[in-house]
């Protein structure tokens, strides 16, 4: 009786996937070139995703025009080339610019940020706030320092990513070219994995998933290039140095939930602050009013209720992700917890729900 209970099988269940996880553990270097494999294509298909449902809507309108699919990715492409073109040609000279000043201008901008400090640590409203002797200003340009040989160290350690880099470039037109062809043949080939039983429950489930995908994608990068049109506004009236150059790292870096928005808030701020003290409050008056009309405004109206995740989940599964995976995994869990959100929740209904309603 009691080695047929439930607890016993189950505790032998456990102990036979943890002896499993161990013995894995102690061969780890036989799976290294499987994860090493995994490691350089997960960005070519973080890419080729993102891009496909970026795309997707654009070549099934054309198709729906009568035109061969495989040619309108074609001509796609060859808008995409004539647009980097025209991005290298206008845009690229400006940006480039823009970077190699400020890191020339590093040591005179750290200077002249070390002087509005010390103008603060004596202005008597502040010293006011603080405990005598405990103004934290005196710190600040230390850290501020670390931080630029960091960057500066990371940004020069780029330059050995060249090979992983022209493994990327030639590699993700190639993924999104036959995901825009054949994507969707993907969805219908799981569904006929399942049971016939649950194909469609199964249908419903991939249909559901990727149409919050979809929605996540494109509802992300409209309400991002929104805020940065709001942004360089703002930095452009209040004469912000480096402000297209901090507005294309504060749309970038907005990709990145939660995290990217502070982030990017800090080099805005202390770029004000070298000029004044007033810039950087209009500054970051600027950043905080253009968030809450992309959270308030934009977002609502392009997500709809798409995106049904509490605040406070975002910020655990960010730090969650962080901990365990870095940079990229921060970038994927929202999408990852939506998708297995879904299949939880059509999980409980078909198997749970009515036994435990009715128990």
């Amino acid at each position: 009786m009691f080695k047929g209970s439930s607890f016993v099988r189950f505790s032998i269940a456990l102990a036979l996937v943890l002896v499993n996880i161990y013995l894995l553990s102690r061969v780890s270097f036989i799976f290294q070139p499987l994860v090493t494999m995994i490691t350089v294509i997960t960005v070519p298909m973080m890419l080729s995703v993102f891009f496909y449902y970026l795309l997707r809507p654009l070549v099934n309108y054309m198709e729906r025009k009568k035109l061969n699919r495989t040619l309108s990715i074609l001509l796609i492409y060859l808008v995409f080339g004539v647009l980097l073109v025209l991005f290298i040609v206008g845009l690229w000279p400006s940006l480039r610019e823009q970077l190699i000043n400020l890191v020339d201008n590093a040591p005179n901008l750290i200077n002249s940020l070390s002087v509005q400090l010390r103008e603060l640590e004596q202005n008597g409203a502040i010293k006011a706030l603080f405990p005598e002797g405990s103004t934290p200003f005196s710190q600040i340009t230390d850290y501020i320092n670390k931080g630029f040989t960091f960057v500066t160290n990371y940004v020069s350690g780029l330059f050995s990513l060249i090979s992983s880099f022209a493994i990327i470039l030639f590699t993700f037109p190639i993924i999104l070219f036959y995901m825009l062809k054949q994507g969707e043949k993907f969805g219908r080939k799981l569904v006929h994995i399942a049971p016939k039983r649950f194909q469609k429950d199964s249908r419903e489930v991939v249909l559901e998933i990727d149409q919050a995908l979809s929605g996540f994608i494109v509802g992300r990068v409209l309400v991002n290039l929104a805020l940065g049109v709001l942004m360089y506004i703002g930095f452009l009236i209040i004469g912000l140095p480096y402000a297209l150059l901090l507005t294309v790292v504060a749309v970038i870096m907005n990709f990145v939930p939660f995290i990217g928005a502070i982030v990017s808030s800090i080099p805005i701020v202390i770029i004000g602050l070298i000029q004044s003290p007033s810039v950087a409050i209009w500054s970051l008056i600027i950043i905080l009013v253009a968030q809450q009309i992309q959270d308030n405004l934009v977002a609502p109206y392009v997500f709809g209720k798409k995106l049904d995740i509490h605040p406070l989940t975002t910020i655990i599964l960010v730090l969650g992700a962080g901990d365990l995976g870095g940079i990229i995994a921060i970038l994927i869990i929202i999408p990852v917890y939506m998708i297995v959100k879904i299949i939880l929740v059509r999980v409980y209904q078909l198997f749970f729900k009515e036994k435990w309603q009715n128990a």
